[in-house]
C-alpha cells in the first residue's frame, strides 16, 4: 500500500494562498491517480481536486474551480494542492489520496489516505 504524508497546512487569513504538499512512498507513484479530499469539522468529506496519473488531466470540485490547482512530480513522488483567494469556508482538514483505477476521478472513493493537515482561514 502507498503511504502519504501531507505537509504545509496552517492558518492564513482570507484571500491569502496556501501550497499543500503530500509525500508518497511504498509503491510506484506514476501507477496511482492522487487527489486531494478535505473534512470541515462537523460536515461530510468533500472532494477536492485529483490529477491523472502522468498529470495530464485535473478535476476539481465546484466550491475550489478557478482557486485551487493541483499538480504533481513524479520524479519526486509528490503532489501538489495550490489554494488561492482562500475563503474561511475553505477551513478543513485536507487530506491526500491515491487510488490504482482512474475511476476515483468520478467515484471520489480513494483507497489511500493520508493524516492530513489543517487548513484555518481566518475572516
Amino acid at each position: 500500500q502507498v503511504q502519504l504524508v501531507e505537509s504545509g497546512g496552517g492558518l492564513v487569513q482570507a484571500g491569502g494562498s496556501l501550497r499543500l504538499s503530500c509525500a508518497a512512498s511504498g509503491r510506484t507513484f506514476s501507477n496511482y491517480v492522487m487527489g486531494w479530499l478535505r473534512q470541515a469539522p462537523g460536515k461530510e468529506r468533500e472532494f477536492v481536486a485529483a490529477i491523472s496519473y502522468s498529470g495530464d488531466n485535473t478535476y476539481y470540485g465546484d466550491s475550489v474551480k478557478g482557486r485551487f490547482t493541483i499538480s504533481r512530480d513524479n520524479a519526486k513522488n509528490t503532489v501538489y494542492l495550490q489554494m488561492n483567494s482562500l475563503k474561511p469556508e475553505d477551513t478543513a482538514v485536507y487530506h491526500c489520496a491515491a487510488d490504482r483505477s482512474d475511476l476515483v476521478t468520478v467515484t471520489h472513493t480513494f483507497g489511500a489516505w493520508g493524516q492530513g493537515t489543517l487548513v484555518t482561514v481566518s475572516s
